[in-house]
């Protein structure tokens, strides 16, 4: 490999290093970093991820998205002192990028910068305390992203305690648990209660452990063990996160028992002893462990700040505006399954001549406390010229809470699935569909105004909730309107509509505005029997500064925001891919989680991604999940199995909450969102087991169920879910109802055996269990589209028990140009489809 040179910029004390395309001799040490965890602002596909970085692996590799600004950072796991880093990269290179050191993950200083760079391998000279370190890209060297085979710190780790190390005992009290006891008398308890007249022991063998819970993560520093004469020989300190996943912080051989202190450096809320070798016949026995915490560490972690790098906050004299919405929509047009997530916020005031293009995870809300303060005197656009002219891809995006006045007196907005039009006042006409009115298939308005008329044109099925329209042209097939002024009138049995007047239980989604310079997130009442926009009166809404907020930034920990919720914050995702290593627990009654720029939550290692207890009133709002490699049970759960408490006054809402499993590489779940507790309140959700992009086949993204209620008194209104493996929706609670549903049946079903249950073709796209004694549903509609096996004829789209308390209304099937056939709309009741003319077959009530 020929020799690099680079040009350098140095900061403080950083100095580079010219060094041939192959590691250093140096670099035979381990790296510091090696095996860590390691977190990026994207990665390119599933095929380069960040912990290829790490692996120690010149085999394999990291790469970013294609833009600049991408970054790349470990989490050393201990505070070190950091003297050098290598960087080992692929063709695809950075030509001026930053290395940079941080305590908490969150705080940054520059440590060397690289200007000019020409790849190979890199060698930054460094000198600082540092738990995090992070290359933080510039600029790019090529089209391409920026492209690793290896990330490496090296350094020493510390091991002086802090002159800040508490002298109080952090775990006095706490939880304790253990591998074993060796009888009632000497519990886990025994060794954190302050008492050396009280012990834990362990049964005589190795190994053995004993484990206290913090409550929450703290910086440690140091442990103090006091043994009573059955002792351990070997034995090591760890911490961890979520007490499943250790870091050893210290490892001890040769001990002699009695009382010993020991500095450690590291974080985590769980701390263990685990004993390897004991030095008696007898087990393991302390008489007490006490943990100390740096109390000029951490600390408690603090609320608001900054909204991070992808919230781009502009005002009407912000210069270039047209061109960063230009930069930001190259960049996101086609890019379905990309990294990329952006949030614009636009401060009060009037704004002249924009069109702010839209593409993919992109979101332009404003920071008025109603829409009329931010006024657009131009257009916020979605078509679809980069699917030549088809709509139905036009996902992951949103508009919300401003006035737009379209400079034609139409605002278009042609998109999909999970692309929520909220809190919108367009004094003019909207229209829904792309240029050219090809195919679409959305979608969702809320809370909005529409001086003028909606033109949906192609659009296939819509629902629009406590609105206000100037009129609604058309309909294709399922046009669904509750509590909407200016909607028109049911005529599902010869056309496409059904209108409710009003909105049985509805909130409005939580929304970030300012408050003079302030930050806060406003969080709506509940409204009964609603009509027509919330705004501007707002009634009987909260707002809640930003200080009690976690502002969640790429990079944060699982452990982190999990701390962040045991503490009593709310959390505000900003746009990122959040990768976690532990699911992420919402314990706390009223708690917000809200998402910016779609911001993405990706479970690794087959957890879970998000619980909620059976509490009151959280809120869970404008947030993607992404099903991993490995397969996770549940990846959003409401309630534990069993909950049963009552949440009438005050239910739990999910909405703007999307799910995903496959299309950005492989991902795999049994279940996607299943409800336990009672009275929730699902408010525009698409829930969706791919059929394109990566990590697509029957077994390759399996996922046997998109929605499973087994709460009572469950209300979704705008539901979606999509191409599951058996059940999309399987509903075993009590007095459950839906209004409008979107479904189609997956496509890729390899032929009527693989379906083929209970003597039954096909899993129906809705079922309401044999147990329920009352249901009711309005619009709801399925789609068959087997491209697999084209001959494939499902009995039916919809399945319930025939009881007095279960009423359905407003049914259809549809056969998608003849890729299969359903043969009864539900039950056995319903002409079945036939032939390619991609008719619906109805049913108007069953029964």
């Amino acid at each position: 490999m020929r020799r690099r040179s680079l040009g350098v910029a140095l900061i403080a004390t950083a100095a580079l290093v010219t060094l041939p395309g192959q590691l250093p001799a140096t670099a035979a040490e381990t790296p510091l970093s090696q095996g860590r965890t390691v977190t990026s602002s994207s990665d390119e596909n599933a095929g380069t991820p960040a912990r290829n970085a790490v692996d120690g692996d010149r085999g394999t590799r990291w790469s970013s998205a294609a833009s600049d600004a991408q970054w790349l950072q470990v989490d050393l796991g201990v505070t070190a002192s950091v003297t050098r880093v290598v960087l080992d990269w692929e063709a695809a290179y950075g030509k001026d990028y930053k290395i940079q050191l941080s305590q908490d993950g969150t705080g940054w200083r520059d440590a060397g910068t690289v200007t000019g760079g020409d790849g190979g391998v890199d060698t930054v000279d460094v000198s600082g305390q540092a738990r995090y370190v992070r290359m933080q890209g510039l600029h790019r060297a090529t089209s391409w992203g920026y492209s690793l085979w290896e990330f490496q710190v090296f350094g020493t780790a510390g091991d002086t305690p802090p002159a800040s190390c508490d002298t109080a005992d952090a775990a006095r009290g706490r939880p304790a648990s253990a591998s074993s006891v060796e009888n009632a008398g000497t519990p886990a308890s025994a060794a954190f209660d302050g008492n050396t007249g009280t012990r834990w022991s362990s049964q005589a063998s190795d190994p053995q452990w004993i484990q206290v819970d913090l409550g929450s993560v703290r910086d440690l520093c140091k442990v103090d063990l006091n043994w009573e004469a059955a002792h351990a020989k070997d034995f090591k300190i760890q911490a961890s996160g979520n007490g499943q996943d250790w870091n050893t912080l210290r490892e001890v051989t040769g001990a002699t028992g009695g009382q010993a202190s020991y500095t450690v450096s590291g974080s985590g809320r769980y701390l263990r002893i685990l004993g390897t070798a004991r030095a008696t016949g007898y087990g393991y026995s302390l008489w007490e462990v006490a943990v100390h915490t740096a109390s000029g560490g951490t600390g408690p972690i603090q609320g608001g700040g900054d909204l991070g790098p992808n919230v781009i906050v502009v005002d009407p004299s912000t210069p270039n505006l047209q061109q960063k919405f230009d930069q930001v929509f190259e960049q996101q047009e086609e890019s379905q399954f990309g990294g990329g997530r952006y949030q614009f916020l636009l401060k009060p005031g009037t704004y002249n001549g924009i069109n702010a293009q839209l593409g993919f995870y992109t979101s332009v809300s404003g920071l008025g406390l109603n829409p009329d303060d931010v006024q657009l005197n131009g257009d916020i656009t979605v078509d679809a010229g980069w699917f030549n002219g088809n709509a139905t891809q036009n996902f992951w995006r949103s508009a919300e809470n401003l006035a737009i006045n379209p400079v034609n007196g139409t605002n278009r907005w042609a998109v999909a699935q999970a692309a929520p039009f909220r809190r919108i006042h367009v004094k003019g006409g909207l229209n829904l569909a792309p240029n050219g009115y090809g195919w679409a298939s959305g979608g969702y308005i809320a809370d909005s105004k529409i001086d003028g008329t909606v033109g949906p044109y192609s659009q296939q099925q819509w629902y629009t909730r406590d609105s206000s329209v100037g009129g609604w042209t058309n309909g294709v097939w399922n046009m669904t309107f509750t509590g909407v002024e200016g909607a028109p009138a049911t005529n599902f049995a010869t056309g496409p509509y059904t209108t409710f007047d009003t909105t049985p239980i509805s909130r409005e989604k939580p929304f970030l505005y300012l408050d003079g310079s302030a930050y806060k997130v406003f969080v709506p009442a509940k409204r009964t029997n609603a009509r027509g926009v919330s705004w501007p009166a707002n009634a009987g809404g909260t707002s809640l500064p930003l200080d009690r907020f976690y502002v969640v930034k790429p990079g944060a920990t699982a452990a982190t925001i999990n701390a962040a919720l045991d503490q009593g914050l709310n959390l505000l995702f900003t746009p990122g891919v959040y990768h976690i290593d532990q699911t992420i627990k919402v314990n706390r009654a009223d708690t917000v989680v809200l998402g910016l720029g779609l911001a993405t939550i990706v479970p690794d290692g087959g957890i879970d991604a998000l619980h909620v207890a059976d509490v009151d009133g959280v809120r869970l709002a404008g947030f993607l999940i992404d099903a991993g490699p490995v397969n996770s049970d549940t990846l959003l759960r409401i309630g534990p199995p069993g909950a049963s408490a009552d949440h009438s006054a005050n239910p739990t809402t999910v909405q703007d909450v999307f799910v995903r499993i496959g299309g950005a590489g492989p991902g795999l779940a049994t279940n996607s969102v299943v409800v336990n507790s009672d009275d929730v309140l699902i408010d525009h959700t698409w829930i969706w087991r791919a059929d394109h992009g990566e990590g697509v086949g029957w077994e390759t993204n399996r996922a046997d169920y998109g929605l499973r209620v087994n709460g009572d008194d469950v209300l979704t209104t705008g539901l979606f879910v999509e191409h599951f493996n058996k059940y999309d929706v399987l509903w075993s609670g009590e007095r459950g109802r839906t209004i409008f549903f979107q479904n189609e049946k997956a496509y890729d079903a390899p032929n009527e055996a693989a379906i083929t249950h209970d003597g039954i073709v096909g899993y129906a796209a809705y079922k309401v269990a044999d147990t329920v004694n009352e249901h009711e549903a309005w619009a709801l509609g399925s789609y068959c589209n087997y491209t697999s096996d084209d001959t494939i004829v499902q009995h039916h789209g919809f399945q319930v028990p025939v009881k007095p308390g279960i009423r359905m209304r407003h049914l259809m099937v549809i056969s998608l140009g003849g890729k299969g056939q359903y043969r009864h709309v539900i039950n056995d009741t319903g002409a079945g489809t036939s032939g390619t003319d991609t008719i619906p077959s109805k049913i108007v009530q069953f029964p």
